[in-house]
């Protein structure tokens, strides 16, 4: 045992800190829900939506109970379903994928690139003609705004446009950055995004929201996230489910939006710091001109096979990391039947065996982040 195992164990998200920071103003909020027991889309639901389209400058905000369900209510909205394709990137969260399946549509995996993470516009362009092929027919594209960073929306859209595809943007691990000066939750026909806990902008539990700025989109998402309601909840024009945001939810989430921009800046100086203390022995993120990254991770990459023995040595020292992700979908046995661009899967592949997530919050101190640098640079030493 060396001097390393002796100190106190770094939590990869530290929640508990930023719940320290809001103190007695989310028992306040929450006491306030407490007090009027409205419950089910009370007024601090509505409030929140609009706090939220006022934050990113989207006309419309619809919530719902999660980041999966923003996703599938917005594909059932514009009634994708069986024989559509829709195009996602495969080095993501599952829930890009499944809610193409759920909707009964045909996810079809597209690769993505090396240096952002994210979709590779011109591996779009290939898989849709992979769909037509099949006989599938091409509707919409996910892109994902991975670990925080914008995709490159101008790309996505350029193709998305050429085809007629509908743009759904999965922004679960990226709602308060942006891209070309532009928020996110402008972009495409529509933005998902995530309240999950350990998302920037998290909340107690599981909560999501949808962005548009089409008038009619917004109306038929309100309408399915109540069970498909008309003008009453008896009367039910098409077929919906039940995905309502908590009252309490929005209530904490309306404390936390006060504080997002400076964690965004936090977050951000983390990151940079990062970036300088590793930049000459890790292949670190990089942020294309134009984008601004929320840093929901910090992912590095380290190549030749040694990727697990790194972490293993690191956990032994109290730094925990995290694999996001192990395995792309086109190889998850659930996802492996699924067709996949012409282009392959070369990049994703690579990059489920080289990156590796380092604790990254808005609460991460000096100190710590500079324990956490040394133990990578002296287990990457040659």
């Amino acid at each position: 045992m060396n001097q390393h195992t002796q100190l106190p164990p770094i939590p990869f998200i530290d929640v508990a800190a930023q719940r320290r920071r809001l103190g007695r103003a989310v028992d306040d909020a929450v006491a306030r829900v407490m007090a009027h027991c409205q419950f089910i889309l009370g007024p601090e639901v509505k409030r929140f939506e609009t706090e939220l389209a006022r934050f990113c400058g989207a006309r419309h905000v619809v919530s719902c109970a999660s980041g999966t369900d923003a996703l599938m209510l917005t594909l059932m909205a514009k009634g994708i379903g069986a024989g559509d394709a829709v195009f996602c990137p495969s080095f993501t969260f599952c829930a890009t994928a499944e809610v193409v399946a759920l909707v009964g549509a045909t996810p079809v995996f597209v690769d993505v690139e090396a240096d952002t993470f994210n979709i590779d516009a011109k591996q779009l362009a290939a898989a849709v003609e992979t769909a037509k092929r099949l006989g599938l027919q091409p509707r919409a594209v996910i892109p994902v705004d991975l670990f925080g960073l914008p995709a490159d929306h101008d790309a996505v859209a350029a193709v998305a446009k050429s085809v007629g595809l509908f743009v759904l943007d999965d922004a679960a691990q990226a709602f308060g950055a942006t891209y070309r000066d532009r928020s996110l939750g402008t972009f495409g026909h529509a933005t998902a995004t995530s309240f999950f806990p350990a998302k920037p902008l998290g909340c107690y539990g599981d909560g999501g929201a949808v962005f548009t700025d089409d008038d009619a989109l917004a109306e038929t998402l309100l309408s399915l996230r109540a069970h498909g309601q008309g003008s009453d909840k008896y009367d039910n024009i098409r077929i919906g489910t039940a995905s309502r945001l908590d009252t309490l939810q929005a209530a904490i989430l309306i404390e936390k939006l006060k504080i997002f921009p400076e964690e965004i800046t936090a977050r951000d100086r983390v990151a940079r710091r990062y970036a300088e203390g590793l930049g000459d022995i890790a292949v670190v993120p990089t942020v294309p001109k134009g984008r601004a990254s929320v840093w929901a991770q910090y992912t590095i990459r380290i190549g030749n096979g040694r990727r697990d023995k790194v972490a293993a040595q690191l956990k032994a020292e109290g730094i925990p990391t995290a694999v996001y992700y192990p395995i792309p979908l086109h190889r998850q046995q659930a996802y492996k039947h699924y067709p996949v661009g012409e282009g392959g899967m070369t990049v994703s592949d690579r990059l489920a065996d080289e990156v590796l997530s380092l604790p990254m919050h808005a609460y991460l101190d000096v100190g710590t982040q500079d324990r956490i640098i040394a133990a990578v640079k002296r287990v990457l030493a040659p």
